[in-house]
């Protein structure tokens, strides 16, 4: 996509894990100016040998490294508690970090971003030297809301998603594939281990532990995180947040209540004309979007748009984006990408 002149020492941290090897295909495949590649994980993971750019590159034990100088982007996929240890370090050794864990996102210090929406806010990174990723489900939301409110303004928004198992890990999605192995043999299902219930053939309406409030802490990053994305504390958002017997895709059910009149044909226009939205809405001919068929790409689908029938005004609509590249590495790469363009690093 890219073609700077000038290369930047990019490292990765928890480059083994399903975000981290994202990261890696995503950078390739933009094109983005890696001069030099430094991977990061666990010590577990150390030694071990990841492909960028056809070479091989050996990752090192991130625990072990006393200094990170010389790191101009760092790009986390770790755990909130890995962020919270060595993002800092990586910032105070030159390093901008764009971390994808929820550690930084509600920090006011710290800027939450999406390009498509929110671009301007990666100028303001230089405080901590920490840019957030928001929640993947949050990414493809905002995306899909920000044409709708600049048009015609947003009062609340219900959404419903259904979310795949990789939004949980590569353990997760091993975890379906043995329990669907185990149904197909006839043999009782393994115990769930990574995600609370049983997922194959299945639905549970639990992600991230429950708050005192009854919503689940993936619930309340949806609420939180669109407030400081959209820049807006009067938007209401309630969410319901459940995991789904899918491998790649999320897919959520948006009802928006907007301030003035939009029709379904207004808003169709104003989002396929909206950057990183595809527009695949033909219900007459059975098009709309489905989570097998974005795996691997790095928009956000939008079908189904019609009027609510209890918001007055308000549309409803249907978004689905790959979890893995638009919802958390193609983000992030795009952030990156800000951030050069901008001179920012």
């Amino acid at each position: 996509m890219y073609n700077f002149l000038m290369g930047y020492r990019v490292a990765v941290v928890g480059a083994t894990g399903e975000v981290g090897r994202a990261f890696l295909k995503v950078l390739e495949e933009r094109n983005f100016p890696v001069d030099e590649i430094v991977l990061f994980a666990s010590e577990r993971s150390e030694g071990k040998r990841l492909i960028f750019k056809g070479e091989e590159h050996e990752v090192k034990a991130l625990s072990k490294q006393g200094s990170f100088k010389g790191i101009d982007i760092a790009l986390f996929s770790a755990g909130s508690g890995v962020s919270r240890e060595f993002a800092p370090r990586f910032a105070s050794d030159g390093a901008v970090v764009v971390d994808n864990s929820s550690a930084w996102r509600m920090d006011p210090e710290v800027p939450l971003v999406v390009p498509e929406v929110n671009p301007e806010d990666v100028k303001i990174f230089k405080n901590k030297g920490i840019i957030a990723n928001p929640n993947c489900s949050t990414i493809q939301m905002v995306v899909a809301l920000k044409p709708i409110y600049d048009r015609a303004g947003i009062n609340r928004v219900f959404v419903a998603t259904y979310q795949s198992v990789s939004g949980a890990g590569a353990k997760a999605i091993r975890e379906l594939e043995d329990q669907t192995r185990a149904w197909c043999e006839g043999r009782d299902f393994p115990d769930p281990k990574h995600i609370p219930k049983r997922i194959a053939f299945n639905v549970v309406p639990r992600i991230d532990v429950f708050m005192e409030n009854g919503y689940t802490k993936e619930e309340m990053k949806m609420v939180n995180e669109t407030r400081k994305i959209m820049h807006d504390e009067n938007i209401k958002v309630s969410a319901t947040c459940v995991r789904v017997p899918v491998f790649y895709g999320h897919s959520e059910a948006v009802h928006i209540e907007t301030k003035r009149d939009i029709s379904p044909e207004e808003a169709r226009e104003v989002l396929s004309k909206a950057p990183g939205v595809v527009v695949l809405d033909d219900p007459k001919r059975d098009i709309y979007p489905l989570a097998v068929d974005v795996q691997g790409r790095d928009e956000v689908f939008v079908g189904r748009i019609r009027k609510d029938l209890a918001f007055e005004p308000g549309l409803a609509m249907w978004v689905v984006a790959d979890n893995i590249r638009k919802g958390a590495a193609t983000n992030a790469v795009q952030i990156a990408e800000l951030l050069v363009k901008e001179g920012l690093v």
